[in-house]
């Protein structure tokens, strides 16, 4: 009887795991087999379940934009971010999680606090500040903007994941003859690598995901991702056939990725859990 009652009770947690993944799922898929109608279908009511696959919104999108361009300026915004951010972080978190003081947990805090600040507050302060510098719409100033934006979530993880590194490691190391710096690169990067794998591939789908800033320091040359999907949203309307192209070619390469690296992902989110 309790054989039966645990596996009903697993084939529960089963479905409900199912639908909760479908109904997360479901937006992507709808905007994927979107793009493939045509503007007549995509706004029809009911929508068309069955139709016939077209490729012309792909083939309009291509054309009027140049989408490799703003491809490639969201890897190169997202990896300079994230690159940054960790090598920040790493000492940060370091001297956070093994040389703490007094004020090492109201610092975290005030990191932290950071993140609830609206980003519109302080849009107007960073316009200009990007303006005066001449970071307006380049690819350093949008990079920066984001490193500092995504710092303490990565000072946060990586404090978490070096707290699980056993201090008796890092003495050894020490009586060995290690300095500070040989400590943190031959010893603890090594057994913190899965949790800074994960904070980085963390960091990388922020800063690719993020819209804000990218729609409000950058007009043509820097432009990313972002505002290559809001560029086909006109006065006219939303053209949804077109816009649902449009947002399946900037989400493709972040899904595969985050697919392909999901293993490593949930290994450093669970680093330390079971010792």
């Amino acid at each position: 009887m309790a054989i039966k009652r645990s596996r009903s009770h697993g084939l529960a947690i089963g479905a409900l795991g199912w639908l909760v993944a479908i109904w997360i799922f479901f937006p992507i898929f709808w905007m994927f087999i979107t793009g493939f109608k045509t503007e007549v279908e995509a706004i029809s009511t009911p929508p068309h379940l069955i139709f016939r696959p077209t490729l012309d919104s792909y083939r309009e999108v291509f054309e009027r934009a140049n989408y490799w361009h703003f491809t490639f300026n969201t890897v190169a915004i997202s990896v300079g971010a994230t690159a940054v951010a960790l090598a920040l972080s790493i000492p940060a978190a370091y001297a956070m999680a093994f040389l703490p003081n007094k004020r090492t947990r109201g610092t975290l805090l005030w990191m932290l606090s950071t993140r609830m600040l609206p980003p519109v507050g302080v849009l107007v302060p960073i316009y200009l500040i990007a303006r005066n510098t001449h970071l307006l719409d380049t690819l350093t100033g949008l990079a920066i903007v984001d490193m500092l934006t995504n710092l303490p979530i990565v000072v946060w993880m990586l404090y978490t994941f070096f707290r699980e590194v056993p201090v008796p490691i890092l003495e050894a190391g020490r009586m060995d003859g290690a300095n500070r710096w040989q400590e943190i690169t031959v010893v603890l990067l090594p057994l913190a690598l899965p949790g800074i794998a994960s904070t980085g591939l963390l960091s990388l789908i922020l800063c690719w995901n993020e819209a804000f800033w990218s729609l409000n320091l950058t007009s043509s040359n820097a432009a990313p991702l972002a505002a290559f999907i809001a560029s086909f949203s006109s006065p006219e309307g939303l053209f949804f056939g077109k816009l649902s192209a449009a947002s399946t070619l900037a989400v493709a390469p972040i899904l595969v990725f985050g697919w392909l690296s999901q293993k490593q992902l949930v290994r450093g989110l669970t680093f330390g859990a079971v010792k």
